[in-house]
C-alpha cells in the first residue's frame, strides 16, 4: 500500500506544479471528448439497432451474418 501512495504522490506533485502542462492536458482532454463523443454520434450510428429490435434478434442477426461470411 505504501508503494501506491508514493506513486500517487509522485504524480500529484508533478501535476500540481505544472503551468503549461495543465493547458496542454486540457487541450488533449477536449480533443478526446470531440473524437469519442461528438464524432461517434455523426459517423458511427448504431447499425445493429436498425437491423433488429430485441437482444435475441440482434444475436440471431449476428449469427446469420457470420454464417453467411464463413460459407463463402
Amino acid at each position: 500500500m505504501n508503494v501506491l501512495k508514493k506513486i500517487f504522490n509522485f504524480y500529484y506533485q508533478g501535476f500540481r506544479s505544472m503551468t503549461l502542462g495543465k493547458t496542454l492536458w486540457l487541450i488533449i482532454l477536449i480533443k478526446l471528448f470531440i473524437m469519442f463523443a461528438i464524432l461517434k454520434i455523426f459517423f458511427f450510428p448504431n447499425f445493429l439497432s436498425s437491423k433488429a429490435d430485441g437482444e435475441n434478434e440482434k444475436a440471431n442477426y449476428i449469427i446469420s451474418e457470420m454464417e453467411k461470411r464463413t460459407n463463402k
